[in-house]
């Protein structure tokens, strides 16, 4: 951090110079650019024939570089972000299914853990996506199987502009969070390169009245203890374009994450002295060739996914000795190969067709949850770590054809299977319509149909004690229909929107539940029915060369019910919302923009959830009570000769909402944190 900040200083530097000489504070507008063109048209690429899409603002991304793409999703989308507190883990699920059920992809490589079955967006920087969207549904069998909710689907692009480039931001906030991010950029006429590096630390010692504790009658405030981060992240990209239709590249990210774990709520240990730690180190690489013709279109891609995690919870015993309770360790490894072709036939034909492969190796061990083996030695009996070691191959094959037979209508259909192991999925077809309905406003009516397939997590099949070699992979048939606008006027104002319907039904859901041997074990024994309604709008209107006014919002209302065999498991959870599955969601974002200054507004809403299956409201722990989110940026940007500077004040939960995410995991009041941000400006095209 402290070379972080003389980074910026030096830079400054000649900045602060040239101002005691010209009037360096420029009068143009920064943010506020008047729209050339803005005609909508009838025309969309056939690979989005039917497809069902949220694509994030870049804007939205380059909000500040303390967000996560969890963050992100949070105020721009309405899919349910589930926070285990601040700086902990972030899952999504789409559509009232589980973050197992969400499939995610780094520059076209699935970076799921094969051991969890998800991924965690809180450590995915904002700052290192370029290119982010959201697959619903059936949509998402474009980029996997698995999806059954859909898929986040992540890239990063090269610099878009010749010469040399520099970003550095430095920020600090509340409970003495420091993050600095650094890009450096150099591109010509066949090469680009980009180096991103963004380093994170937090005490993450926020205060908050604990509801679950009383001292003399009254709810104390207490501090969230062990909860500090540490996070870095490096990405190293570099690209070479021949000119001729050719482009190759390798995408290299690295990432070092210290992370304590939080107390919850209802814990009564006071000031006694424990650790409690999660770690992790991941490298996340892929090379790709990319060879565009006219007619057709070669992609070839080959990477690698490694991951080390630790956690350890040690605590004192009360006599001042310090024991270790936990001391799991695992290892991911995962080898990865994928080419993909696309032809563009006479009569407004298109044929995908896509072969990948992934190698996984994953090892989990508790060294300190150990078993007995019954052999003596030295006098002591002998202990064995518990854990797995597993390896698993998978296939993914997918072809697809696309056809507009007139300019209003576009039909499509596609075929999937893939192998888990030594087990194949039956074949999964998918078909998409759409269609122009009205030229004026661009009304296009969308469908699609599918069934899906999700082979068990590693977890789920070996963990020790409990898992169930056994289980059956989870199958479900999705519908969705819908209808989508966009209008604008030139100079202006632009208008979207969409309105989706859509109905799933999942069967052989997997759940973990309580054995008598004091042990949980997943176990076949939901059938779900999950529908609903989506809706999306955004648009902005430009006053006049001065005022612009930026809009969006999104709803959604999901139930999501367990219809279960009720001589399986318990009767009282049938025909119930699923466990933390909000009904409903929104979430709305806008920007004020007046030439250099732009005040940012961000809302979200979560309904409550249920916290057990039988949705019992009677008892304290039985739901997560809703809440409301808002969050206000206000920015300033001043352009000068040897410089571009910014300077940004973020204030989040401005109403001091109490609230949580998860149950007994606090979540922080009114903080704020302070950016600036400077770009030189070399010469650059």
């Amino acid at each position: 951090m402290k070379r972080m900040a003389a980074i910026i200083l030096l830079l400054l530097v000649p900045v602060l110079v040239r101002a005691q000489n010209d009037d360096w504070w420029n009068s143009d507008p920064s943010y506020v650019v008047p729209i050339d063109a803005a005609a909508v048209t009838a025309d969309r690429p056939m690979r989005d024939i039917g497809i069902q899409e949220t694509k994030l603002d870049t804007i939205a991304l380059r909000d500040n570089i303390a967000l996560s793409i969890a963050d992100v999703l949070t105020f721009n989308s309405s899919v349910f972000v589930k926070q285990y507190g601040r700086g902990s883990l972030s899952t999504i699920a789409f559509r009232g299914t589980s973050a197992s059920h969400t499939q995610v992809s780094w520059n076209g490589m699935k970076i799921n853990s094969p051991m969890l079955g998800m991924t965690d967006f809180s450590m995915i920087p904002s700052y290192f996506i370029d290119d982010a969207s959201l697959l619903h549904g059936s949509s998402s069998l474009s980029m996997s199987g698995g999806g059954l909710g859909g898929a986040v689907v992540l890239a990063t692009e090269p610099a878009d502009y010749k010469g040399l480039g520099m970003q550095a931001v430095q920020g600090i906030g509340s409970f003495g969070t420091f993050d600095e991010f650094l890009r450096v950029t150099w591109s010509n006429d066949h090469w680009q390169t980009s180096t991103r590096a963004v380093y994170t630390s937090s005490r993450n010692d926020f205060t908050y009245r604990n509801y679950n504790k009383k001292v003399d009658g009254q709810y104390p405030i207490d501090t969230n203890r062990c909860g500090a981060i540490k996070d870095f992240h490096i990405l190293q990209e570099v690209y070479y374009n021949t000119g001729h239709g050719d482009r190759f590249g390798m995408n290299a990210w690295y990432m070092s994450s210290t992370r304590g774990v939080p107390m919850l709520s209802v814990d009564y240990r006071g000031n006694q002295s424990y650790i409690n730690q999660q770690g992790e180190n991941t490298l996340r690489s892929v090379l790709s060739w990319d060879h565009e013709r006219r007619s057709w279109k070669l992609h070839a891609k080959a990477g690698y996914n490694g991951t080390r995690q630790a956690y350890d919870f040690i605590r004192d015993k009360g006599n001042g000795q310090m024991v270790q309770m936990v001391e799991s360790r695992s290892r991911i490894n995962t080898i990865y190969g994928q080419t993909e072709a696309e032809f563009f036939l006479p009569g407004n034909w298109m044929l995908t067709a896509q072969l990948a492969a992934y190698q996984h190796f994953v090892q989990s061990t508790d060294r300190n949850a150990t078993v007995r083996t019954g052999a003596v030695i030295d006098g002591n009996t002998k202990k064995v770590a518990i854990g797995y070691d597993q390896a698993r191959f998978e296939v993914l094959s997918y072809v697809s054809a696309k056809w507009q037979p007139g300019p209003r209508l576009g039909l499509s259909a596609s075929l999937r299977e893939e192998l888990y192991g030594y087990s194949f999925t039956p074949l999964i077809p998918a078909v998409y319509a759409d269609y122009l309905l009205s030229r004026k406003g661009n009304v296009r009516l969308k469908a699609s149909a599918s069934r899906n397939f999700r082979f068990p997590t590693l977890n789920d099949l070996y963990f020790m004690p409990g898992g169930n070699p056994d289980l059956k992979p989870e199958k479900g048939l999705s519908y969705d229909a819908g209808v989508s606008f966009a209008t604008a006027k030139t100079d202006s104002y632009s208008l979207e929107g969409e309105v989706t319907w859509f109905d799933s039904f999942i069967d052989d859901w997997i759940v973990w539940i309580p054995t008598f041997k004091g042990y949980w074990t997943p176990r076949n024994v939901k059938q779900v029915h999950a529908y609903g309604i989506e809706t999306k709008a955004g648009g902005f209107y430009q006053f006049n060369k001065d005022w612009q006014l930026h809009l969006n919002g999104s709803f959604s209302w999901t139930p999501s019910i367990n219809n279960g065999d009720p001589t399986d498991w318990a009767d009282e959870a049938i025909g119930k919302q699923l466990v933390y599955v909000p009904l409903l969601s929104s979430s709305v974002n806008g920007s004020l923009a007046f030439r250099s200054w732009k005040l940012t507004y961000k809302w979200c809403y979560y309904s409550e959830r249920f916290t057990t299956s039988d949705n019992d409201i009677k008892s304290k722990i039985g739901r997560v009570l809703p809440y409301f989110m808002n969050d206000i940026v206000l920015e300033k940007r001043f352009v000068t000769a040897p410089a571009e500077i910014s300077l940004k004040l973020a204030v989040n939960n401005i109403f001091n909402e109490e609230y949580e995410s998860v149950l007994n995991r606090p979540m922080p009041g009114r903080n704020f944190e302070f950016f600036l941000e400077l770009r030189p400006n070399f010469r650059r095209k």
